[in-house]
């Protein structure tokens, strides 16, 4: 049993020995990058410590009235710590009312567990005031953290929890997985394994979301088409996006052109790394054809550098207008309908 996983094997027998065997450890981290399947296999541990009819030893029912509610996060002796939104902060204050809930003995469960997800987004204050709980935790309690990466977290934070690495599955895996365990259809799989980068969780979240897989694909075929406008046509295009209020949409906007022209650039270099947009394959291969090495570089990097400085909050029309003069300006271009 896998605990109805896509990938990760070897993470979820290491956790199920450790709950059939009596020896949970009081922390873990869990890091990867995101959509890897971090908060899944963390709620799949949650249901595994506390289902009251698990199929064998280690392994939850998943369902069971005690699986479904910690699947859906809304168990009592749940706690989900986060930011409140992907990128913020999370507070100190968060940490020790999650402190105080953790004081109390199991409601319904054998354990508490306590998820803080994302936590590289944790404010210094809240790191430190999460060590007194790694250092001296409850009996009945299990904190389960995540993040990208161990080194963007506090080294008393990491040395104080079992660490588990998460890689993205090999494309091929993926694919062969969301065909059997979900049903889709060759083709589908095959794009959502190369759009997540081998990334289990995110390309569920892209099936299940098909009006995000609409905005990327307009958002493509928005670049393809300026890459042959004028000065003028490019800035009306770019300034909605730079309104108040429209720097997510902006930066999204960017990340999916910056995707597309890494493809170009495995392309125009000859390497043998799978691109991502592989429904735009003979586009990607037109431009790798007609571009040199350089040019296609430097689009990239041009693209990397506006984010950046989106980051730094450089004002974002005027480093927007600088990109859309600095992006190559093509001949009209043949496209397919995919």
């Amino acid at each position: 049993m896998n605990w109805s996983l896509l990938g990760h094997e070897w993470a979820v027998d290491l956790l199920s020995q450790h709950v059939a065997q009596g020896q949970v450890r009081h922390a873990y981290l869990f890091t990867g990058p995101q959509g890897v399947g971090r908060r899944t296999l963390a709620l799949r541990l949650a249901q595994a410590l506390n289902c009251p009819q698990p199929t064998a030893p280690g392994q939850p029912c998943l369902t069971c009235n005690t699986c479904k509610r910690i699947w859906k996060m809304g168990y009592s002796d749940l706690n989900v710590v986060q930011a409140e939104q992907a990128g913020g902060t999370l507070k100190v204050e968060q940490v020790r009312e999650l402190q105080h809930s953790l004081s109390l003995a199991p409601y319904e469960g054998r354990y508490r567990v306590a998820l803080l997800l994302r936590f590289e987004e944790a404010h210094p204050s809240a790191a430190n005031a999460l060590l007194k709980t790694l250092e001296e935790p409850a009996p009945q309690v299990v904190l389960v953290l995540t993040a990208e990466s161990a080194e963007s977290l506090l080294p008393t934070v990491v040395s104080r929890c079992e660490v588990l690495r998460l890689r993205p599955l090999g494309l091929d895996n993926l694919q062969a997985g969301l065909q059997t365990a979900w049903g889709l259809p060759t083709e589908r799989a095959d794009l959502l394994a190369h759009l997540s980068s081998g990334r289990p969780g995110f390309a569920l979240h892209l099936h299940e979301n098909p009006d995000e897989m609409e905005q990327r694909q307009g958002r493509l075929e928005d670049l393809y088409r300026l890459l042959s406008a004028n000065r003028v046509k490019r800035f009306a295009y770019i300034e909605p996006l730079t309104k108040p209020g429209e720097k997510e949409n902006l930066r999204l906007t960017l990340q999916t052109w910056l995707s597309f022209w890494r493809d170009v650039l495995l392309k125009a270099a000859g390497a043998g790394t799978p691109i991502v947009n592989l429904d735009w394959e003979y586009e990607i291969g037109q431009l790798s054809g007609s571009l040199n090495y350089q040019t296609a570089h430097g689009a990239a990097a041009c693209l990397e550098r506006t984010l950046e400085q989106l980051d730094r909050n450089i004002n974002a029309r005027l480093a927007a207008e600088v990109l859309m003069l600095d992006l190559p300006k093509l001949p009209a271009l043949e496209r397919t309908v995919n």
